[in-house]
């Protein structure tokens, strides 16, 4: 997966790998020759006292020195760029795969999950490559190099190296294979405290409200704990990979020199070419170092490769035609054949069969008891769901096949749970209309009686929003809300139970108000409370997910015993008449 991945978002940073590995190239081949200099200095110059030999080859290594610092300092800077914008590419990828996810797919992931992959999973491919184009271009160089000037230097001694290079390889090998598994558990740990930190940040007003602050303080230190438990272990491992590269490293040194000892007693070696030696196969070593860096990294991006993957690889239930329409036959009309919808792996569908007519310039309502459908069957109008039976035609075409700039501008949803941006009131309202007026939202918020408490607000246009509109009430969300959707315009209204937090003096000044400015439009109301719904042209009953009754209120109290049994547990009879 990670292999793939990088395959896909490298391919057009070609020329800045290519010079990194050029960069990468030129200084390590300086830096392998400089212990042969170095040598050369000792042996040619100081043994023998020639001064000028010293200051011509030092004169030489002060150049490859200069020339090996120029080129690590463009490798850097390239390399750091590259993987920036890989990073960049991942995160961008992710975040247009998810904007086309349907509700479904957002919640089989979940919220901090997705959060996780998009942050922290994409942050350990991005180090990857960094460490990629720093250590694994110059690792096989600097060991390819090393052991030929070694073998260069004495190659009886370069013997050492057949038992040397392989300890090393099999000790790293076997602490890197121990922390993949290690790797993947942080990941889902980390997915988890993400979790439950949400939860509480969200739920933090029932938490209070039941004084749960201990239980939920439990839970987040559990969470916390498996974490700490999983990272600890891993970085015990990482810990302990270093003392026992070091071991093998200084064992290395002492094999070096007392075999080289021996080899210049007999006169088979100089003490310049021992010294380079010792240079080329601490070289060696760091760059089984560099690479053994490097893979410890790759366990724990393989399994973050693995979970973007999954995002970018998870096509959603809901699809953009092929060939969409973007012209509407009957304009304003809705209608919803047989639908059917059924949630992956259910035993029973969630609707059965629902049957819809909506026409412009009339109001259609749905009602029926909690769990009915009636949310689900609102969302097939918008694709925020495709039905798995039946289906839904918005100006006489299938929303299907309609193009999704098209029905969104002909369908305006104020869902349940209504959330608002961090930004202002204005940019709130101009999120489906951004060159809508400052008139034309002083009328919209008019219409949704919200124009009162905007204008008591000392910055009225530009008062700021929180993020999800946690510093107004619930009352005044909603009507932000529906404003919102009056400014766009379009020639579908759905209110999903959006006036359940108003009080009944707004809530039926709001509907007079609306029935005024939707007159040409089709409005679909789902509701909970009858007095809002009574006076609709037609109420359509849910029990199930089943369609129980259709007609006006006075026809539904007289025929369909589920609408009479809601409407009286709600008013009298009297009131009910």
């Amino acid at each position: 997966m990670l292999i793939r991945l990088l395959r896909t978002h490298l391919r057009p940073y070609t020329r800045p790998i290519a010079l990194v590995v050029l960069l990468q190239f030129l200084q390590t081949l300086a830096a392998v020759y400089l212990p042969t200099l170095n040598a050369d200095i000792i042996d040619n110059g100081v043994v023998t006292g020639d001064t000028g030999h010293i200051l011509r080859t030092g004169g030489v290594m002060l150049a490859l020195t200069l020339l090996q610092i120029s080129c690590a300092v463009g490798a850097v800077y390239f390399g750091a760029r590259t993987a920036m914008g890989v990073g960049r590419d991942v995160r961008a990828a992710i975040f247009r795969q998810v904007q086309r996810f349907s509700v479904r797919e957002v919640g089989r992931f979940g919220a901090p999950s997705l959060i996780t992959r998009t942050t922290n999973d994409v942050q350990q491919v991005q180090m990857v490559v960094l460490l990629g184009l720093l250590l694994m271009v110059t690792a096989p160089i600097m060991c390819v190099g090393g052991i030929l000037m070694a073998l260069n230097q004495d190659v009886p001694l370069s013997a050492l190296l057949l038992v040397i290079v392989p300890v090393l390889i099999i000790v790293v090998s076997l602490i890197v294979r121990r922390m993949a598994p290690l790797f993947r558990s942080m990941q889902e740990r980390i997915d988890t405290v993400n979790r439950v930190m949400r939860e509480q940040i969200t739920g933090i007003r029932v938490i209070r409200a039941f004084v749960r602050d201990e239980h939920e303080q439990a839970r987040f230190a559990d969470a916390n704990r498996d974490l700490m438990t999983v990272a600890t272990s891993a970085g015990r491992l990482m810990a302990f990979m270093w003392p026992a590269v070091m071991l093998v490293m200084d064992a290395s040194s002492v094999a070096v020199m007392w075999f080289g000892g021996q080899r210049i007693d007999d006169g088979q070696m100089q003490v310049g070419a021992l010294i380079a030696f010792l240079n080329y196969l601490m070289q060696i070593l760091m760059s089984v170092m560099m690479a053994t860096f490097m893979l410890v990294q790759i366990p724990r991006a393989q399994v973050c490769a693995e979970r973007i993957s999954e995002v970018l690889d998870t096509d959603s239930s809901v699809t953009p035609p092929s060939s969409p329409v973007t012209a509407l036959r009957r304009h304003g009309h809705l209608e919803i054949r047989d639908a059917e919808f059924r949630y992956p792996g259910a035993e029973e569908p969630v609707l059965h069969g629902v049957s819809l007519v909506a026409h412009p310039g009339r109001t259609t309502a749905v009602i029926g008891s909690t769990g009915s459908g009636k949310t689900t069957l609102l969302n097939l109008v918008p694709r925020l769901f495709d039905a798995t039976g039946g289906s839904v035609l918005v100006g006489g075409v299938d929303v299907r096949e309609l193009d999704p700039a098209t029905l969104a501008r002909t369908v305006g949803l104020v869902p349940q749970k209504p959330y608002l941006f961090n930004g202002t009131i204005a940019t709130n309202l101009r999120y489906g209309n951004p060159d809508a007026t400052d008139e034309e939202l002083w009328h919209a918020l008019e219409v949704a009686q919200a124009r009162d408490f905007v204008e008591a607000l000392p910055e009225r246009l530009d008062a700021p929003i929180s993020q999800g509109g946690g510093n107004v009430s619930g009352g005044q969300r909603q009507r932000l809300a529906i404003a919102r959707t009056l400014v766009a315009r379009p020639e579908i209204y759905l209110f999903d139970d959006s006036f359940s937090a108003l009080d009944y003096a707004t809530d039926a000044a709001l509907r007079a108000e609306l029935a005024r400015e939707t007159g040409d439009a089709t409005v679909v109301i789902v509701a909970q409370r009858v007095s809002t719904i009574r006076h609709a042209d037609r109420i359509v009953v849910l029990d199930a997910g089943r369609v129980v009754g259709s007609g006006t209120h006075d026809e539904l109290m007289a025929d369909n015993q589920i609408y009479r049994e809601i409407v009286l547990s709600q008013l009298t009879e009297q009131e009910a008449a």
